[in-house]
């Protein structure tokens, strides 16, 4: 295991309230990385830390191999970001925005030709390269955007929900690119999201509210430990359906003619459902999603951003 990103003891605060508060974890090179967090939860504040935008109080974090607050000017040269509001020219195309972005990095022309194709065949904006951004669909503009954070060929990037406000098809397609970029050129990928089905696919999950961590682990790991699944059954006979469940001790609802129990152990209703199998038309378990254990560790608070 690598660590890219070094995070102790982090400390942030405005006045009197402590928008960061003493966090400390780390992100494996090369892994998805997702970091979770309802509005005012310290995310953005943090984020912006580590993208050198935002002077600490206090606390140490080293990025790749670079110190936050000696070595600056080196992170910069080493991640790449894509905001939630973009950034780029609407008037200028792709093609003229990326370019221009490259040349802040005091690239020379042959770089930039060779960082120009790099990004090209990562993100797949071929076939828009020659266009205004301005003139491109809301997922284009998303991998435009994408593609102008990796002219430099950073060895991080950060995306602040990259999918928001696009329809489902785009939002995969999106996806499609983020995907590509840390399975085949492992990069490191620091995601901000509140579509928790796409957190579902991090490697790891770090969450935070009121300026402290609160929870974190694998996707697997979270849902385990802090969502349900569910039992519904379709019944034949569902008082005798109920009276199973109740001598098996789970509590149960009835709503629109299904049974609905929670369950702690799928294994352990194996002998419930051997018995009632002949009260029963049909059955389904429901795993407990990130969204459920979501809301359970920031207790129901949806408003995440």
């Amino acid at each position: 295991m690598e660590k890219i990103i070094s995070i102790e003891n982090l400390k942030k605060t405005f006045k009197d309230i402590n928008a960061v508060d003493d966090i400390s974890f780390y992100v494996e090179k090369g892994k998805l990385f997702s970091f979770l967090g309802t509005n005012g939860a310290g995310k953005s504040t943090t984020i912006n830390m580590l993208c050198t935008l935002l002077q600490k109080n206090s606390g140490n974090v080293i990025i790749d191999n670079c110190v936050l607050g000696i070595d600056d000017e080196k992170i910069r040269s080493k991640i790449g970001v894509v905001f939630q509001e973009s950034i780029l020219d609407p008037l200028l195309t792709v093609k003229e925005n990326i370019l221009t972005r490259g040349k802040l990095y005091n690239l020379s022309n042959e770089e930039l030709k060779t960082s120009l194709q790099f990004v090209i065949q990562a993100t797949d904006i071929q076939d828009f390269i020659n266009r205004p951004y301005g003139k491109l669909s809301g997922g284009q503009r998303r991998r435009a955007d994408i593609a102008r954070a990796l002219i430099h060929k950073p060895t991080i990037l950060f995306l602040d929900e990259p999918t928001t406000g696009l329809d489902p098809k785009t939002r995969e397609l999106v996806w499609s690119t983020i995907s590509k970029l840390q399975k085949e050129y492992q990069m490191t990928i620091f995601l901000t999201t509140h579509y928790m089905e796409e957190a579902a696919t991090s490697d790891y999950i770090v969450i935070i509210n009121h300026g402290k961590i609160i929870a974190q682990g694998t996707p697997y790991d979270l849902k385990e430990k802090f969502s349900q699944d569910t039992l519904r059954i379709k019944p034949l006979d569902s008082m005798s359906v109920q009276s199973l469940l109740e001598h098996y001790n789970y509590s149960f609802l009835v709503k629109n003619n299904l049974i609905i129990a929670n369950i702690q152990d799928t294994k352990k209703i194996i002998p419930l459902l051997q018995k009632v199998e002949p009260f029963i038309e049909s059955f389904e378990v429901i795993h407990g999603s990130m969204n459920d254990a979501f809301i359970e560790i920031t207790k129901g608070d949806e408003n995440y951003d």
